[in-house]
């Protein structure tokens, strides 16, 4: 990997509980990296150091147990804009849609090796979620179905082009990818991000994904 001169490297926060788990883990940044990115460091300590670290926006936690949803809300409500790859010891539909609600970008099961780890920091890193397409139809089912009472607008009408633009958006396709899986132009792509854009009143910079990722609370 080349490193750009004077480019400042992004620090990756990394907690395990054990150490053979922790090795794994720092391996990842051994590897080529993205050329999108900075260079990434990897940072060992205890969560709590690294929620106190204002210089780390990326965390990676290898947990051996499933019961720590209460803690990945505590973490979102005290750090909204970290972006965690979770790893722990299940990996149901349950398990993952519960765990990215609470508060997580990614969440892989303890057999995950260290590429595919790191292909799920990436796509964090990206901006988006890593989750099986099924699980993402189901939160922007959700997010979209105008049942929970903590929705004060009506439900959004979306097209069946519009929901499929949004939800290959939401796994980090790009315009001229989803043109060519939806056999449609990269003009109609954003046309079609444009209408979504509006109907859910989004406006600037403020992107389709962030949206969905502030509004978990309603899912």
């Amino acid at each position: 990997m080349s490193i750009v001169e004077n480019e400042v490297p992004i620090q990756i926060g990394v907690v395990a509980s054990e150490p053979m788990r922790l090795e794994g883990l720092v391996s990842i940044f051994e590897r080529t990296a993205s050329t999108e990115h900075p260079p990434l460091v990897p940072v060992v300590g205890a969560l709590e150091e690294h929620l106190d670290n204002n210089e780390i926006e990326y965390l990676i936690i290898d947990w051996d147990s499933s019961r720590r949803l209460g803690i990945l809300e505590g973490i979102r409500r005290k750090r909204p804009s970290l972006r965690m790859v979770v790893i722990g010891p299940e990996n149901s539909d349950d398990v993952v849609m519960n765990t990215i609600i609470a508060g997580a970008r990614a969440y892989l099961d303890l057999g995950a090796g260290p590429r595919m780890v790191r292909q799920a920091l990436d796509v964090v890193m990206a901006g988006s979620i890593w989750a099986p397409r099924k699980l993402l139809s189901k939160l922007i089912d959700r997010l979209l179905s105008g049942d929970d009472a903590s929705l004060t607008n009506p439900r959004p009408h979306l097209t069946i082009r519009e929901d499929q633009v949004l939800k290959l958006l939401l796994m980090a396709r790009s315009n001229r990818e989803i043109a060519t899986e939806l056999f449609i132009s990269p003009r109609t792509v954003e046309a079609h991000r444009a209408n979504i854009a509006a109907k859910l009143e989004l406006h600037g910079s403020h992107s389709l994904l962030q949206f969905a990722l502030e509004n978990r609370a309603a899912l």
